[in-house]
């Protein structure tokens, strides 16, 4: 197994000062960015293999890819809550936030109860995060069955009115990825849509028109009922 500090030596050789510039157009900030694509990152971490020990190393460095090598490497049935509520409270970016939510939160036992306690909280990126989580889980294909999935709805209507840019546009983002599912789900997040549009709120009107746009679009319905 490599050391942290003969990966650094490989993540400074595949550092792209030039492509930090584009990373920060799309929001990615507030870390130490080296500048290296996913595409060139995943088939990194995947020589790595899964370790959860090496994936706790990597957190704990300053550089931005090495949180995401930390997230790639991580192990879910022995990532514990309180790796969890830690790594969630360290983020500072959306990306590390939906690379927690979709690939690792989903295969944990405690995730859906996490969903419901992020919900709430006041710090925008860990409210993000039971958003994201909410994605991870209904991604999972068959998974996690419609009943445990319609869960969310109630929690996505509740938190329609955070107008703030990562909040509202992950919860959008959950409201549509579940609608896409399945027609079943597809009818019951355009409900959702309509409750929500009725809120007294320009964050709520936005998610709803943007989420209807696209689960009520022709392509949409005809891929779900093929």
């Amino acid at each position: 197994m490599k050391t942290i500090k003969e990966i650094l030596s490989d993540l400074q050789a595949l550092s792209d000062p030039e492509y930090v510039s584009q990373m920060e157009y799309f929001g990615i900030k507030g870390g130490k960015a080296l500048g290296i694509k996913n595409a060139v990152l995943k088939p990194y971490a995947k020589g790595l293999g899964k370790n959860q020990s090496l994936s706790n190393e990597l957190w704990e460095q300053p550089i931005h890819e090495c949180k995401h090598l930390a997230i790639l490497t991580a192990i879910p049935k022995e990532f514990s809550e309180s790796i969890a509520e830690k790594w969630t409270s360290d983020c500072y970016s959306w990306d590390l936030v939906d690379g927690i939510g979709m690939k690792i939160l989903p295969g944990t036992p405690f995730a859906f109860r996490k969903i419901d306690e992020w919900s709430k909280r006041e710090p925008e990126f860990e409210k993000r995060m039971a958003f994201a989580t909410m994605v991870g889980l209904t991604l999972k294909g068959a998974k996690q069955p419609d009943e445990k999935i319609v869960q969310f709805f109630p929690i996505i209507e509740r938190e329609s009115w955070d107008d703030r840019n990562f909040v509202k546009k992950a919860v959008n983002w959950a409201l549509r990825q579940i609608g896409k599912r399945n027609p079943n789900l597809n009818l019951q997040a355009i409900e959702a849509a309509e409750r929500i549009k009725l809120q007294d709120s320009k964050a709520a009107r936005w998610i709803a028109a943007d989420a209807l746009r696209e689960l009520k679009s022709e392509s949409i319905q005809e891929r779900l009922n093929k």
